[in-house]
């Protein structure tokens, strides 16, 4: 009767044990990252940011990516293991800004938090909220460099311009529109690209956001139009190899490209002459407030709030050259040095 009350006892306090460990893991907030790659270093960079502020705060982090840039069945299976886990919160940089909204709708209507980081979706308020760059204003700065650069010569411009993708995710079609504004190109629709109808841009095409990709693309613009010489780029992966391109043909030393991101390796590129200018984001801020965001909603069901006549939270965005211009606010590679990442 001894051993029977016993075993009993034994076996009851086993099974408060066990209870209870489940219980203190559930407690515990768990968050998403899911990036565009986990190669391209500005999803690297966000990566840094988002696990060191997690550490930080005693939140469990999941990070995914897709294969590559555009990967989009990739992310929406992540979006799914997120929801299967009970995460809070899901930070998402989509590769397909409108196919990806159904996922996040059953994301949100799961109690998750989700927070759009740099690409913000389509329509931007499928997400809960957005923390980006400004990228229209990203591209615009550049396009108002190039054309004071170029001086009386803009008037005869001849531009490729080098995007992401066919699918045209916002991140994409806003760096392109506002470089061409600030160029002094007329938009058509300024929710796509490649409508239009200025003489001076040679064509669009779609460089998957990499260096092969770039080179690829700048060949066939060249092969329609070998006298271009303005280039934009998306990003500076995509502007590395569009000089691979045109050093090939000799013409690396006569052709202004200019880009987005910011990365140690573009600021490096603006100081050796490759890109003439570029526009600094922050992926680890992005990151950081986006762990910070998830915290405070799992505390209390507070949202993060859009930055004061946006309709997203602006983490910030400046030009970095060597070569100012009158009229355009920039800051010199040395100053980009101290702020870039990757």
């Amino acid at each position: 009767m001894k051993k029977t009350l016993l075993a009993a006892s034994v076996a009851a306090l086993a099974f408060a044990a066990a209870s209870a460990a489940p219980a203190g893991a559930q407690d515990k907030i768990s968050a998403c990252l899911i990036t565009k790659t986990d190669t391209n270093p500005f999803f690297v960079k966000m990566k840094e940011g988002a696990t060191a502020k997690a550490e930080e705060l005693g939140i469990e982090l999941k990070s995914f990516a897709g294969k590559i840039d555009g990967d989009h069945e990739t992310q929406v299976a992540a979006i799914e293991t997120c929801i299967a886990d009970g995460a809070k919160g899901i930070l998402l940089t989509a590769s397909d800004t409108s196919s990806i909204v159904s996922s996040v709708q059953q994301a949100r209507d799961a109690g998750i938090l989700v927070i759009a980081l740099d690409t913000p979706l389509d329509p931007i308020d499928a997400a809960d909220a957005t923390f980006a760059t400004d990228n229209f204003k990203a591209g615009e700065l550049i396009g108002q460099w190039a054309k004071a650069k170029l001086g009386a010569d803009a008037e005869n411009a001849k531009i490729g311009m080098l995007d992401l993708a066919v699918s045209q995710p916002t991140v994409g079609v806003l760096r392109d529109q506002g470089f061409l504004q600030g160029f002094g190109v007329d938009l058509g629709d300024p929710n796509k690209w490649g409508d239009e109808t200025d003489p001076r841009v040679v064509g669009h095409d779609v460089t998957a956001g990499n260096e092969e990709g770039g080179r690829t693309a700048m060949e066939n613009l060249l092969a329609q139009d070998p006298e271009i010489n303005l280039v934009y780029t998306i990003n500076e992966p995509a502007a590395a190899g569009a000089y691979e391109a045109l050093k090939a043909i000799g013409r690396e030393g006569d052709v202004t490209i200019v880009s987005v991101d910011g990365g140690c390796p573009g600021v490096q590129n603006v100081a050796e002459g490759v890109i003439g200018a570029t526009s600094q984001q922050y992926p680890l801020l992005m990151a950081s407030k986006g762990i910070e965001a998830i915290a405070a909603f799992a505390e209390d069901g507070t949202k993060p709030q859009p930055t004061e006549g946006k309709d997203f939270f602006d983490t910030g965005v400046s030009l970095v050259t060597d070569q100012p211009v009158d009229g355009v606010d920039s800051i010199s590679v040395e100053e980009g040095t101290k702020l870039c990442w990757g």
